[in-house]
């Protein structure tokens, strides 16, 4: 059995960006290989899926793993810290290292299920359309049948480490990234009446689109936005032509964020007009929330209670406003995702959070996410043989 955790740390050293990731996927082909599997190659990224088929046959449920990091610079000061400029500052090394950990438990327990276990190992999560190129070239149709489940895990740096999270509903948020260019004039700093200041009215419309969300946003029904880059000017005594803000929203539906997004357009708008300007934008990615089905997170908390106890789950109240492209696959199979806390012991408080340069996960979860995976995938297909291989 490859150990989960050496595996984790040498993935960590290596990050690679959106959907080229060829020294990751030689190291998972690599932990992979001596079962044996059939592998199926993406054309269009470095994707791929193995093939664990049970004792006889039946359906298919999909387990999925992100693969690809951010580029980021880590600071996070563990020995196996990245130098390549990239990092997996969202704990995709985790997932990766947690469902090669299941795919072996699958091939030593096909006696115990009918059907197949489709393990999708999938590059291009943090925007690059990776799910949707997967499943535009058919993954789902691998074993000849699609899948009648998915199952998906998040690790989160800033949560109890070993406490598993899910809910029926939504797990994730939907999110809508976009580009609001303020378009002005430009001229000399000492003579601003004669120009028209983008950068002075980007800033109000940073303003505005705050107080929307103070004003529009409900604990049990939120509403995020951050504006997460303001790029304009090249000097102290130049103003420039334009300003461009860089906005992620994010809300419990795709309705809300859509909606979200045409109010905040307008407040733009509205506020350069009034002074002179005019504001255009750009829609960017657009994912809907991470949806678990009721059948999906009831096997999920009841699974966890079996193999770890009442006390290694929580139900969650409200999504968390992270995105997630498995939400695509979730649309077309249903099924559930899983939120597991990694928090380090001994951590800043609060923990520096997904994406952080100085994110931090404890690797000691990914055995028991292996374990966790490795028995949804069987308890559902058990699901399905007991009512005539047809989906309950």
């Amino acid at each position: 059995m490859t150990d989960l955790i050496a595996l984790r740390r040498r993935l960590h050293r290596q990050p690679e960006l959106a959907l080229r990731l060829p020294e990751t996927r030689a190291v998972l082909l690599e932990a992979l290989a001596p079962l044996g599997l059939r592998v199926r190659d993406s054309d269009a990224s470095s994707s791929f899926a193995v093939v664990v088929p049970g004792a006889r046959p039946g359906p298919t449920v999909l387990l999925r793993a992100d693969m690809d990091g951010l580029p980021v610079a880590e600071e996070s000061g563990v020995a196996f810290a990245s130098t390549n400029g990239n990092m997996h500052a969202c704990g995709h090394d985790l997932h990766m290292a947690a469902l090669v950990g299941a795919v072996h438990r699958l091939a030593g327990r096909r006696e115990e299920f009918e059907g197949d276990v489709l393990a999708v190992f999938q590059a291009g999560e943090e925007g690059a359309g990776g799910a949707e190129l997967m499943i535009a070239e058919k993954v789902l149709l691998t074993t000849g049948r699609k899948p009648l489940a998915s199952f998906g895990v998040h690790v989160l740096s800033f949560a109890e480490s070993g406490v598993f999270h899910c809910r029926e509903g939504a797990v994730m948020g939907a999110t809508v990234n976009f580009d609001l260019e303020v378009v002005g004039r430009g001229g000399h700093a000492a003579r601003p009446h004669t120009a028209l200041d983008p950068i002075s009215t980007a800033a109000l419309i940073v303003q505005g689109i705050q107080t929307f969300v103070a004003q529009n946003s409900s604990p049990a029904d939120p509403i995020v936005v951050t504006v997460g880059s303001l790029r304009a000017g090249t000097a102290a005594n130049v103003i420039p032509d334009s300003a461009l803000l860089k906005v992620s929203l994010r809300a419990t539906s795709s309705a809300m964020a859509r909606d979200a997004y045409r109010k905040i357009t307008g407040i733009g708008s509205a506020i350069a007009k009034a002074y002179g300007l005019r504001m255009t934008s750009e829609v960017g990615p657009d994912l809907g929330p991470t949806v678990s089905d009721r059948e999906g997170a009831a096997l999920v908390r009841e699974t966890v209670a079996d193999l770890y106890g009442d006390g290694r789950y929580r139900e969650l109240t409200v999504p968390e406003m992270i995105s997630e492209d498995f939400s695509l696959f979730l649309e077309e199979t249903g099924g559930a995702f899983v939120l597991v806390g990694a928090a380090v012991a001994g951590s800043p408080h609060p923990p520096a959070t997904n994406h952080s340069s100085r994110a931090r996960f404890d690797d000691a979860v990914v055995p028991d996410v292996a374990n966790l995976l490795a028995e949804l995938a069987v308890r559902r297909l058990n699901i399905a043989s007991k009512t005539n291989g047809t989906a309950c």
